[in-house]
């Protein structure tokens, strides 16, 4: 009896040793199959846009070293000729568009622009976007609109100018910057996160029915960023008090994460044709406890709400005129930092 017992035991060890290396081979062989396969970002026509500052710059950054031919669209001309100097003294091809992709037309010759400069487009990023801060009753319906076109409607019609081309030369890449922001909503982000949840939306659905025609779309699920680009959202209520919660949270290192660090991630994402990003560990425990716990995750969020600024005030002002002591300090200076160093 005790020799039978120890066979099993013994057969039951040897299955369970040759379980875990049939799971590392398949493990090995995916990562080598994906490394073989990585897409060669060497002279690839990219389209980014809200190039110049922020995130889009460090992605900009990114994708200049790998060799590619840039395309950065913003509305900010000052901002964009700046990024164009930097890139250019560095020896990156780059062109640069001051347009407004809230108005289809403006995408549309975006991407001709870029298939005239270069004779082809391989990569569209859409990260622009705008966001407004402040309590939902200080919310108008025109500031749901003026964020939801311009954090989902420019993505859109980007993705529809750049469609045509892409089936043209038989292959596309598209990345969406989407946010955490679309995947649990965020108290005193309503616009923003109404608009960033129909972006994840749209991204995942498109990217589904475009992979017959060998374009391949990318959502990307970032945190908080810590480049500085609080002093550019829109802020409405207690300006100072919003502006300083938001602020700390962009700039606290366990809320935001590294720019440039994230740019390598994205571009990694893009390179082995990866259907999700999602940045940040914390990101991914809060995506996977709202699938398991919604319940929880939305009473967290009332609590926090609860803490929050309250203001019937709908004046509307930038963060930069905002500030005031409350979003001054050791952990804010992490944001004022970043505001140069990405173009903000």
């Amino acid at each position: 009896m005790q020799n039978h017992t120890t066979e099993n035991a013994s057969a039951t060890s040897k299955s369970a040793l040759w379980a875990v290396l049939g799971v590392a081979a398949i493990a090995a062989a995916k990562a080598i199959y994906s490394e073989i396969t990585k897409y060669d970002l060497r002279e690839k026509v990219v389209l980014i846009t809200g190039g110049s500052r922020g995130l889009g710059l460090a992605m900009t950054r990114e994708l200049g070293k790998k060799g590619c031919r840039l395309v950065i669209c913003a509305r900010n001309p000052e901002q964009l000729e700046k990024a164009r100097e930097e890139l250019a003294a560095d020896g990156i091809e780059v062109i640069t568009i001051q347009a407004d992709l809230t108005v289809q037309n403006e995408a549309k010759n975006a991407v001709e622009a870029a298939v005239n400069r270069f004779g082809r487009l391989d990569v569209v990023i859409n990260n622009a976007g705008v966001m407004i801060v402040g309590p939902e009753n200080t919310m108008d319906i025109d500031d749901f609109k003026k964020v939801v076109d311009a954090n989902l409607w420019s993505a859109l019609y980007m993705i529809k100018a750049a469609i045509p081309q892409f089936k043209k030369q038989g292959e596309g890449r598209i990345v969406n910057i989407c946010s955490i922001g679309g995947k649990i909503a965020v108290p005193h982000m309503l616009p923003y996160s109404v608009s960033k949840f129909a972006m994840v939306g749209l991204s995942e659905g498109i990217g589904v029915e475009l992979k017959k025609d060998n374009i391949h779309v990318t959502t990307v699920i970032p945190n908080l960023m810590r480049t500085g680009s609080p002093r550019n959202v829109s802020v409405k209520g207690d300006h100072a008090a919003e502006y300083a919660w938001f602020k700390f949270s962009a700039s606290a290192p366990l809320l935001s994460q590294n720019a440039d660090k994230a740019a390598k991630e994205i571009i990694s994402g893009l390179q082995h044709r990866k259907s999700h990003v999602i940045l940040t560990f914390t990101a991914k425990v809060a995506i996977a406890l709202q699938g398991i716990m919604p319940g929880t995750i939305s009473s967290v969020m009332e609590i926090a709400n609860r803490y929050l600024p309250d203001s019937d005030n709908k004046m509307t002002k930038t963060g930069a005129e905002s500030e005031s002591e409350l979003s001054q300090g050791i952990v804010a200076e992490r944001s004022d930092e970043a505001a140069i160093k990405y173009n903000e």
